[in-house]
């Protein structure tokens, strides 16, 4: 299975993560790489019945897209 991750680059540095399509999933790491390894485990054991505590909901990926959205704003 394949899940979209959200990257947030934070100010202290590092980045947190979290999969909306798993309510609740959510992790975080000093570099890029790092979170991407952090989610990968979090959503693995996310997945596993014993350690599931929200529901999983089903996403119809054909309903579903991504797209840069580009803001500017002066200081």
């Amino acid at each position: 299975m394949e899940y979209n991750a959200v990257f947030t680059s934070e100010d202290g540095g590092g980045f947190s993560v979290s999969v909306p399509e798993l309510s609740g999933c959510f992790s975080q790491g000093d570099t890029f790489e790092e979170a991407q390894k952090n989610i990968k485990e979090a959503i693995e054991l996310y997945l596993e019945p014993e350690f599931n505590k929200a529901p999983v909901y089903s996403v119809d990926p054909r309903n579903q897209f991504m797209a840069p959205i580009k803001v500017t704003f002066a200081i």
